[in-house]
Order: C-alpha cells, then sequence, then structure tokens
C-alpha cells in the first residue's frame, strides 16, 4: 500500500500534519524530516527489521522519529517513559532491540550489552530528506513489521506484541469507516504513544490528512481541546470524567471516542446530557485498537455496549463466552527475544480471555475478563460486575474489587473505592451493594483508594490492588 504520509504530502504539501501551541509542522515538512532520520539511521549499521526502543516524553520529535522508523524498515518498539531508567533492560532484552533512543543520558548500567544509544538530536541535527516539491509515491509491504507494544499487564506480566503496518493501515480504514475524519480535522493526542490507542491516532490521521494535535504537558483536557482547536479526541473512563468535572463548551468537538475498560453509566448519562459525540468502543493491543465501536448518534442504550464490529475485523463469542477476535488487524505475535508466538486456534481466531455477549444487531457488552473471575463458596464471582453497581453509586468516582482468601468460602470480595470528594468509603455503601446484589457478591471491606495507583495508567493495574488488598486484609485493616 502507499505510505499514507507521503500520500498526505503530496496531496496537499502545506496542510497540517502536526499542530501544537503556536507552531505547525505541514505534511510536507514532517515527510522530509522523518525522510532525513530515516536515512541516518539506514547509515548507522542497522538493517531492516532490527528493533530500536523510543524513551521519549510525547511531543513533537516523538512523532518524527516514530515515522522515521517505520520510513527505515526498522521496528519502532514505544516504551513507557514513567518507566524509571533501571527498569529499562529486561524489556529491551525481551523484545531485542539493537538502539534506544532516550530523552535523556541512560546509565550503561541499564542497557543490556550490545544495545546501542541513538540521541534524537544527533538523528535530526539537519533537514535533508526529500524536496517539498519532488516527492514520489513510496510504497510499503503490508506485511513488514512496524511496531512492537506492549500489553498493559492489567492481570499479569506485560507481553509485546509485534504489528505489521498492513495491521495499522486497516485499523485506521476501519476506525475511519465508522467515526469520519477528514482533512481539516484535529485529533488530540491525549493518549501516549507507548499505547497502541496512542499510535492509532497518528495513523488514522496520516490516512485521512487530518492533523494530529499536541498540546502542552500538565494543560487540562477541556483547555487542551479548545487550545488546539481538536474535533476529535481518544479518552479513557478517568479522563472523561476529568473532562465533565472542568465544564465549558466544547461546540468544535465531533467525536469523544471511550476506550481502556468500561465507561460507567452515570458518566455516560453526564456526557450526554451536555450534549458530548462519546463512542465506546472494545479493543485490544492485539488487534492493534478498537475491534467495535457505537456509530455516531447512538443511544444511551447502545452506549452501554461496546458497539458494533468494525471493518476489517471480525468478532464472536465461545460456549463459554469468552471473546474471539481475528481479522486484518490481527497482530504478527508475541515478541521473545527472536521467536514470535502468534496463539490462534485452528481456525485463526485469538482468544481475548474477556468475557461478553452478542446481541441480535451484533452490539457487543463485554463482561469482564475470564482471568479475573474467582469463586466464593461455589459461586462464580465476576469483579466487574461488582464495580459497575458500584459505580453507580452517589458520590463514588472509581472503584477496583479483587478477592481475597477466606477459610470458610475460599475467597471473598474485598473493594477499593475511590470518593468524589477524596473521602474514605461511606460505612453504607454495603448496605446499598445489598440491595442490588446477592449476599456473597458484597465485598467484606472497603478501602480507601490507594495513592500509589498510577493515575496514568490506561488500564487498571490489578495485580497490584490484589497485593495491596491482601496486605490489607490479612492484617483486618479497615477502610
Amino acid at each position: 500500500m502507499p505510505c499514507p504520509l507521503r500520500v498526505a504530502a503530496i496531496a496537499d504539501p502545506q496542510a497540517p500534519a502536526i499542530t501544537g501551541s503556536g507552531w505547525t509542522v505541514g505534511y510536507a515538512e514532517l515527510d522530509r524530516r522523518a525522510s532525513a532520520v530515516a536515512e541516518r539511521l539506514r547509515k548507522s549499521g542497522f538493517k531492516a527489521g532490527d528493533r530500536v526502543a523510543l524513551y521519549l516524553p510525547r511531543d513533537e520529535r516523538y512523532v518524527v522519529l516514530l515515522l522515521a522508523l517505520i520510513r527505515a524498515g526498522f521496528v519502532a518498539c514505544p516504551l513507557s517513559d514513567r518507566r524509571p531508567p533501571g527498569s529499562l533492560g529486561p524489556l529491551l532484552e525481551q523484545v531485542g532491540c539493537r538502539a534506544l533512543i532516550p530523552d535523556e543520558d541512560i546509565p550503561d548500567s541499564s542497557l543490556p550489552a550490545g544495545v546501542r544509544r541513538l540521541h534524537p538530536e544527533e538523528l535530526e541535527r539537519s533537514p535533508g530528506g526529500d524536496a517539498g516539491d519532488n516527492l514520489q509515491p513510496i510504497l510499503r509491504p503490508l506485511d513488514r513489521h512496524a511496531t512492537v507494544v506492549f500489553t498493559s499487564g492489567s492481570s499479569g506480566g506485560p507481553k509485546a506484541a509485534l504489528h505489521t503496518f498492513g495491521n495499522h493501515y486497516y485499523s485506521a480504514r476501519g476506525s475511519s469507516a465508522n467515526v469520519a475524519l477528514a482533512p481539516g480535522d484535529r485529533w488530540l493526542l491525549s493518549l501516549p504513544l507507548y499505547h497502541v490507542g496512542g499510535l492509532s491516532i497518528l495513523f488514522r490521521c496520516l490516512l485521512a490528512g487530518a492533523t494530529i494535535a499536541l498540546s502542552e504537558p500538565g494543560v487540562p483536557l477541556a483547555e487542551a481541546i479548545r487550545a488546539t482547536g481538536a474535533t476529535h479526541v481518544s479518552l479513557v473512563a478517568t479522563q472523561l470524567r476529568r473532562l465533565l468535572e472542568e465544564g465549558g463548551g466544547l461546540p468544535g468537538l465531533k467525536a469523544a471516542l471511550l476506550g481502556g475498560g468500561p465507561v460507567p453509566e452515570p458518566l455516560l448519562d453526564e456526557a450526554l446530557s451536555r450534549g458530548l459525540p462519546v463512542h465506546t468502543s472494545y479493543g485490544l493491543t492485539e488487534m492493534a485498537s478498537q475491534v467495535t465501536t457505537t456509530p455516531p448518534g447512538a443511544t444511551l442504550d447502545k452506549l452501554r455496549t461496546a458497539g458494533r464490529t468494525l471493518p476489517h475485523r471480525e468478532v464472536r463469542t465461545s460456549v463459554s463466552g469468552e471473546i474471539l477476535v481475528r481479522g486484518e488487524t490481527l497482530f504478527a505475535g508475541y515478541v521473545e527475544g527472536e521467536e514470535l508466538d502468534r496463539p490462534l486456534d485452528e481456525d485463526g481466531w485469538f482468544h481475548t480471555r474477556d468475557l461478553g455477549e452478542l446481541d441480535g444487531e451484533g452490539y457487543l457488552r463485554v463482561l469482564g475478563r475470564s482471568d479475573n473471575l474467582f469463586i466464593s463458596g461455589g459461586e462464580n464471582i465476576q469483579p466487574e460486575e461488582i464495580e459497575e453497581v458500584l459505580c453507580r453509586l452517589e458520590g463514588v468516582e472509581r472503584t477496583v474489587v479483587t478477592p481475597v482468601p477466606d477459610e470458610e468460602f475460599g475467597e471473598r470480595p474485598v473493594a477499593f473505592v475511590r470518593m468524589e470528594d477524596g473521602s474514605g468509603p461511606p460505612g453504607y455503601l454495603s448496605a446499598e451493594l445489598g440491595e442490588t446484589l446477592p449476599r456473597f457478591m458484597v465485598p467484606l471491606a472497603f478501602y480507601r483508594w490507594p495513592e500509589e495507583a498510577d493515575p496514568e495508567r490506561v488500564k487498571v493495574d490489578r495485580m497490584f490492588f490484589q497485593e495491596r488488598a491482601l496486605k490489607l486484609y490479612g492484617g483486618r485493616s479497615g477502610s
């Protein structure tokens, strides 16, 4: 397929590709800069297919370097810049990286043997690249390896998912068939580039000739949307809550794509009442972001689902209720050094371990993770079901339910609760839950949301909460 960046640069060289506070990079300029860096990378002693890690903050330079790596035929491996440098070594070894492009000086002791450090300033030291008036089409093999993204690791250690150029291309095409994106539109880069949701924003914009909008670090979401003129934004539930709390009108917003897990119904109610054009969705790293999404103008009833299957994907549920997926966006496999594992069944389906059901109109309702299910006194308990009911209670902002050992019942649920006013969980939660849930599903204890919980994680780190619960419940600490 034609390189989307080059196609956009040829179609309208001066069209804004990236925009920020008081600055804009046009498509021809972005193309030139990516070509210049790609040329230096090719001359640096690496070969096509080599994996190069990125350890940088979310900025214009990051976008250029990532696109340059793909253009040069390398595999870009974005790493979370929230990780301390000392934790990078095992990840670099897991992926088999040949080089690291960091924002800061990384101690040699943090790098595995054979991993070179490349400096961003050196790679971008002069313009170079193709002239803006002499651009020729570039073809990209759909099966060429393009990126490695680490999964969230919500129920175990993170895995390194390898995507092809075709995975990202078809992910963007299917998304735009449902949520329209065109030249002149601006999608706020509101998710990190080391998350597949952030990467997908880049590919959607490039394919549509739209603009990637960057805000200054620390700027509130509503202000960032207004300042950049964003027409589209990707949000997780926590970000949506902040956006609603900030208040103010967003008349230019055409779409707010919600992902990263279930969105509490009260949030959806308020978003609709405020006129926000929200879309709920279901996606996973292994499918290069979205799998299902609700269409524009969906009713509240439909927004309580994860939407319908997008083009270039397939979805079904197994007899046990597990969600199975396949299609053009399905990843190339998990990377472990030089090995590649693609765990599919004989019909090519990837088993997500998520539980769900499809209704007669093809709308998917996600019920939770099979990994999270536990048995208490012979009864199956899905933590997400308790969390959904808890989040409907007045004043509850966020919650996580996890099991703790119990001599009589095997395991029992406890809950971590974050209240809107920052207070500890009130004593009436148990009684109110008892009006809706059977007794065995009502948590034994309610704990205050820990300050150490990472607020920027796209998905909840359930292992963190489970370890915390074992310490608290073991000492019978109260809420």
